[in-house]
């Protein structure tokens, strides 16, 4: 009689058993903390909830329809939109001439490496201290710049127009280090042999940039363009801490008006229906992108 295959069954079966028991608290910690609340915030977005009621109210789309109909929401959602287009292309201007920048042999690399990095391990509280402080108006050290080449203070916080600018500065500062990172790997992904042909054709730097670096870097500058937006559109942490969505509104976004509406107002039913605008947005919008880059990286691929 062969035993092997009952042996190879039981083998497979426990298996199995040991794979789902190291799987266990990831997956325990995933539902509790993810997939839970996601299921629950999406069976509040149709429901009136203060959070203190034991019972909630069904009240349908009637969330959705209230944030749609808001100007309050269209306000925030144009701050959200002006902070993104802000941030994003700018990061990636930055972060491409940096990653650019430390690649090439020159003296101080390690340290321009470590400086353009830094701000990423900081905390995001910290950090909206520290420049709270250089925009402070009367003894920050931002005005003291400007003051010496005869330009006046300008209270960067408190004015509506000044404090998207001043946000849109700190989270370029504050994010540019990882993009930096990410296009550093691509840029050594791309073989040191298309630039020596180039080069023996007589092509020049900026030739070889548009025609060598920046088709092949599609895939990365995809990747970051993506995620950048998704990290743009979530923003709060900067908000809540450097400008607390004033002057007048002019720089609540769309995630610290959710936040008001959730533990300020505890409205928990109209803040899970912004969490799922917020969503729907994201994800028009990056199907947007895949849309008008796949060709782009298919081709570098």
């Amino acid at each position: 009689m062969n035993l092997r295959p009952n042996m190879e069954k039981r083998g497979k079966r426990s298996d199995g058993r040991s794979a789902f028991f190291f799987l266990l608290p990831t997956l325990v910690i995933f539902s509790a903390f993810i997939l839970i609340p996601v299921v629950f915030s999406f069976f509040l977005s149709f429901q009136k909830w203060n959070m203190f009621s034991q019972t909630t109210r069904y009240v349908g789309f009637d969330n959705y329809l209230r944030a749609l109909s808001s100007a309050d929401f269209w306000a925030v959602l144009k701050n959200t939109f002006v902070y993104t287009l802000g941030t994003v292309p700018l990061n990636m201007l930055l972060s491409l001439g940096a990653a650019m920048l430390i690649s090439k042999k020159i003296a101080g690399k390690k340290f321009l490496r470590t400086a353009f990095f830094a701000p990423v391990v900081v905390s995001p509280v910290a950090a909206a201290v520290i420049w709270r402080w250089i925009y402070e108006p009367n003894f920050g050290i931002l005005n003291y710049v400007l003051h010496f080449f005869g330009v006046p203070a300008i209270n960067w916080l408190n004015d509506p127009t000044a404090a998207m600018f001043a946000l849109i500065v700190m989270g370029v500062w504050k994010t540019m280090g990882v993009n930096m990172v990410l296009f550093s790997a691509g840029l050594d992904g791309i073989p040191n042999q298309y630039y020596e042909a180039a080069e023996i054709d007589g092509a020049g730097p900026w030739r070889r940039f548009w025609r060598i670096t920046l088709p092949l870097l599609a895939p990365t500058t995809f990747f970051i363009l993506v995620m950048s937006m998704i990290g743009s559109f979530q923003v709060f942490d900067l908000v809540y801490v450097l400008t607390s969505g004033g002057p007048l509104g002019s720089t609540k976004v769309l995630v610290f008006y959710i936040y008001e509406e959730a533990f300020k107002y505890f409205d928990m039913g109209y803040a899970s229906a912004l969490a799922y605008v917020l969503f729907a947005i994201m994800f028009v919008l990056t199907l947007m992108q895949v849309k008008f880059m796949k060709k782009r990286v298919d081709f570098a691929v």
